[in-house]
């Protein structure tokens, strides 16, 4: 049983990976005997590995191009983005390890599964290393390390992935995606929403994750000439668009039909309130809109990892697609006839599709297996420059190159 558990996540890099680490944190607890420890991946390269993850946001809402080309590369050679964490984070990385002195470790980010693996292999640390993979279906394969010891599967389609990627069969467990208890508790309670009907006007949601991307004004203009609704928007972090949103749409349709939010730690008793939302295909998004059961429509993705998110949408019939928002006032109309019955079609697709305990079998499994003993790491993390020595990033990659030559000659 591991006891002592290190978790590598991040908090900048969108709100995904986070989420999914508090959604496991919150069933470690009900383990009074497991010591968990998180540290932001980004924090062991330094103050520029912190201010690179915070320019996910900016990247993806204004140069998707950029982040097209960083999942091609990461599809294409992958090693060079393994090989570059490395390097970046190894003597912080073992400093951890003898700080923290964990039995298994658990990955939830991709750019930190290679890395930590040849840190471990190099210096022949015997550590459990499990993956949990935070996408959906399009998967790249720095999340698809055959050297780990299991990768936690959301999905089948990202499991086919591993496989494809040379992942044996047996470390892929198939488990499912998982979903902070806050968006999870109205299941327990006794209290049913009333089924929408035309009598009161359409609740909507517009949201684009913990970022704020996304053509929300006009999403929001659609919405409100053409129904009877009220919508709610969620800015996220992105308080220049918040600020747009509150002049140009309070100013026409009154604060009565329209509230505009910032990033907000309550987002599911806005999910909750809801008939309908609207957002990007981000897989976190996603998965809690689909678990407080209200159908969603998704208006885009994020080139690369998102890209299989609309189409598996579909597949279980958990929403419906709209890429053009020409098409969106025709889309909504659709839901809302014949009584709104695609709509509680919708409702019952996602109830039906619902695990609600996810997050407790992926903690259970993790618990389950058994952490490293007699752990080794070495004193002197220094084992190829001197620790006292400042070395540059390229320096440190040509000795990465030299080891990497030095493990072939002896294969």
């Amino acid at each position: 049983m591991a006891k002592k558990i290190l978790i590598i996540s991040s908090n900048h890099t969108g709100h995904g990976h986070k989420s999914i680490t508090e959604s496991l944190l919150e069933n470690f607890s009900l383990y009074p005997d497991v010591n968990v420890h998180v540290i932001d991946g980004f924090s062991l390269i330094g103050n520029m590995g912190l201010r690179v993850s915070k320019l996910y946001g900016s990247i993806t809402r204004n140069a998707k191009e950029i982040w097209k080309m960083i999942w091609e590369i990461s599809l294409k050679r992958p090693s060079i983005i393994n090989d570059f964490t490395e390097v970046s984070i190894r003597d912080n990385f073992l400093s951890l390890l003898r700080s923290v002195k964990p039995d298994l470790i658990l990955s939830v980010h991709p750019n930190f599964n290679g890395s930590v693996l040849n840190i471990l292999e190099e210096y022949e640390i015997k550590i459990p290393f499990v993956t949990l993979i935070a996408d959906l279906v399009s998967i790249t394969p720095l999340w698809a390390d055959p050297r780990v010891d299991y990768i936690v599967c959301p999905t089948k389609e990202s499991k086919y992935k591993c496989l494809e990627f040379g992942v044996p069969e047996s470390k892929l467990k198939l488990i499912g995606f998982p979903v902070r208890q806050r968006f999870l508790q109205h299941l327990s309670k006794n209290t049913t929403k009333d089924e929408y009907n035309r009598n009161r006007p359409l609740e909507c949601l517009i949201m684009s994750g913990g970022e704020g991307s996304g053509n929300m004004s006009t999403i929001a203009r659609i919405l409100l000439k053409n129904f009877n609704c009220r919508v709610k928007i969620v800015t996220g972090r992105n308080k220049v668009l918040k600020r747009r949103l509150e002049r140009t749409l309070y100013e026409r349709f009154g604060t009565e039909r329209v509230e505009v939010f910032g990033f907000t730690d309550n987002i599911q008793e806005l999910m909750l309130s809801s008939d309908l939302a609207i957002t990007r295909g981000s897989p976190n998004v996603m998965m809690e809109v689909v678990a407080c059961n209200i159908p969603l429509i998704v208006t885009g993705n994020l080139p690369g990892q998102e890209e299989g998110n609309p189409g598996y949408l579909l597949k279980h019939n958990l929403g419906v697609v709209c890429k053009d928002t020409r098409r969106l006032k025709a889309i909504v109309r659709e839901l809302l006839i014949n009584n709104a019955s695609k709509l509680k079609q919708i409702k019952k697709s996602q109830k039906k599709f619902l695990n609600p305990n996810v997050s407790r079998e992926i903690v259970d499994f993790i618990v389950s297996i058994d952490g490293a003993k007699d752990l080794n790491i070495p004193e002197n993390i220094s084992k190829f420059w001197d620790i006292g020595k400042k070395i540059s990033l390229p320096e440190r990659m040509n000795i990465k190159k030299r080891i990497s030559v030095r493990k072939h000659r002896r294969v």
